[in-house]
């Protein structure tokens, strides 16, 4: 469960605001007054056993454990000014901000309430973090990144200059077609190899996004004073009120459709700064089909460049 968050800066937007969060207390009195602690509606429920097998979540700061189901999780309690307990389902495990004055039991009572949610998240997060490890790269000849949806073989060919893609019309079926002549020895080293293709692909980058730019804004209305390549590791993108667009370039490993919403929406908040209804009307002008995009770029996990 996310912790509350801050009050966006209106003169910028990333693609993702932080969602609201799902508070398991609301406003109390003092502990002597209070009256019974109100149970926040329940998620659906869903069997335990359509969730995960049993298993144990520590957290690496864990100062408590609690069983939920068959399931042993150990998390760090933190104690806050706050008037709310808010839960936080993060790479590390379950995170939990407390009021100084709400007792251990009424936290985790507030715990088994969420049980369903909580055990969800920790094997999504479990998940991921085992397809970005399968995701790292192996920097060698012959291994495969993605780029613009498809796998690319990175060859090494002391012959070719910089780096230079080639298509293969007749690959045969489940062998990739595309083949990225990367101008170095076979003795080269894996830092040259992963340095010399994300050059490669940070060029690729900005021709696509200022191609896609010019695109979208003409069709939207709008003028961008300036586009710029980030490395951000929670933002796809943002929005300006001077007109100026960042991209993350790692968008290029992903397929062009999903570019293009990216591209679509940061451009839409330069004639709506926020995410409004109108905000999401200008997006749908463009790309009818946005929600399923969007779904689609939060499920794709980007190669691991070490």
């Amino acid at each position: 469960m996310a912790s509350k968050a801050p009050v966006p800066d209106p003169a910028q937007f990333s693609l993702f605001d932080e969602a609201a969060p799902l508070d398991a207390l609301q406003s109390q009195p003092p502990a002597a007054t209070r009256p019974p602690l109100p149970v926040e509606p329940a998620a659906p429920a869903v069997p335990l056993a359509n969730v995960l097998s049993p298993a144990m979540f520590r957290h690496p700061q864990a100062s408590r454990e609690i069983r939920l189901g068959e399931h042993l999780v150990a998390y760090a309690l933190k104690r806050a000014r706050r008037r709310t307990i808010g839960f936080i389902v993060g790479v590390e495990g379950l995170s939990v901000n407390a009021p100084k004055w709400v007792g251990i039991g009424d936290i985790e009572t507030a715990l088994r309430e969420k049980t369903g949610w909580i055990l969800r998240k920790l094997r999504e997060q479990q998940e991921r973090q085992q397809r970005q490890q399968q995701a790292r790269v192996d920097w060698r000849d012959g291994t495969t990144i993605p780029f613009l949806g498809e796998p690319v073989i990175v060859v090494l060919d002391a012959r070719a200059t910089g780096a230079v893609l080639n298509a293969d019309a007749d690959a045969l079926p489940g062998v990739p077609r595309l083949m990225l002549h990367v101008g170095l020895p076979q003795t080269a080293s894996a830092e040259q190899i992963r340095d010399a293709v994300q050059s490669w692909l940070q060029r690729q980058a900005r021709r696509v996004f200022e191609e896609r730019c010019r695109h979208f804004a003409q069709q939207l209305g709008v003028r961008y004073t300036r586009l710029a390549l980030s490395s951000a590791q929670t933002r796809w993108g943002s929005a300006s009120a001077d007109g100026s667009i960042r991209l993350n370039w790692r968008l290029i490993h992903l397929a062009m459709p999903t570019i293009d919403y990216v591209v679509a929406h940061e451009l839409a908040h330069l004639r709506h700064m926020d995410h409004s209804p109108r905000f999401w009307d200008v997006v749908r002008s463009v790309l009818p089909d946005y929600e399923q995009r969007r779904g689609g770029l939060k499920d794709d996990v980007l190669p691991v460049f070490d």
